[in-house]
């Protein structure tokens, strides 16, 4: 930031190009064409593949975003899993509208995602838990995520505590803590290209099938 109080980003530049988008190079179901793509993703990307920004709109409409983590993808769509009480959490209970990203920068590569989400089965979120580490299992119990707290020390004295309340013993799932799966409606995969002019191939559900549109960069 200079002395006037602004940030220059002019001369950021990212020249792309690594290899060009064919509607003829997709396959006709969107999620096993991603599944192409993240297999892809997981061999060239130094970090995790599965990072991913989750959109999602409060009581006024207005949008918020954060990162999550992608815990799996079947036939129905994408899951994955946070707390219910959260700010995202009580967002998707009020307007289950929300969109997904995935941005993997070694292959020039982005897939939009949006759609409306559900929670998993209580069942699938057992499953789930069982499968943490234990110290994220108690973290769940921990944090009441997104309230406001003193200070890190009310984390630290809660994590003691449940630590030796729950010695020995298999933690448990949180009601408060769990899964929700999302459904596409549109899926959009994206390549970067030379000059700005990306391919841009999106899938649209039309009445239970799904139709590729060639989308202008």
């Amino acid at each position: 930031m200079n002395d006037d109080g602004k940030m220059s980003l002019e001369e950021v530049r990212r020249h792309f190009g690594v290899g060009k988008l064919h509607e003829s190079d997709l396959v006709a179901d969107p999620l096993k064409q991603f599944a192409s793509w993240y297999a892809d993703a997981e061999k060239a990307c130094r970090f995790y593949p599965n990072h991913m920004t989750l959109s999602s709109v409060d009581d006024r409409g207005a949008p918020q975003s954060r990162i999550v983590l992608l815990k799996g993808v079947d036939a129905e769509g994408f899951v994955f899993f946070t707390n219910y009480q959260s700010r995202k959490g009580q967002q998707l209970e009020n307007n289950s509208a929300a969109s997904i990203t995935f941005f993997w920068e070694e292959l020039e590569r982005q897939v939009n995602i949006s759609g409306s989400v559900s929670q998993v089965s209580a069942e699938e979120s057992d499953e789930y838990f069982a499968s943490r580490e234990r110290g994220s299992q108690i973290g769940a119990w921990v944090s009441r995520q997104s309230s406001e707290i003193d200070d890190r020390s009310v984390l630290e004295e809660e994590k003691l505590r449940l630590t030796e309340v729950y010695e020995g013993k298999q933690v448990p799932r949180p009601a408060h803590w769990g899964g929700y799966r999302l459904f596409p409606e549109r899926i959009e995969f994206w390549q970067g290209q030379p000059d700005r002019l990306h391919d841009r191939l999106e899938y649209q559900l039309d009445k239970g099938e799904w139709i590729i549109h060639r989308l202008s960069p």
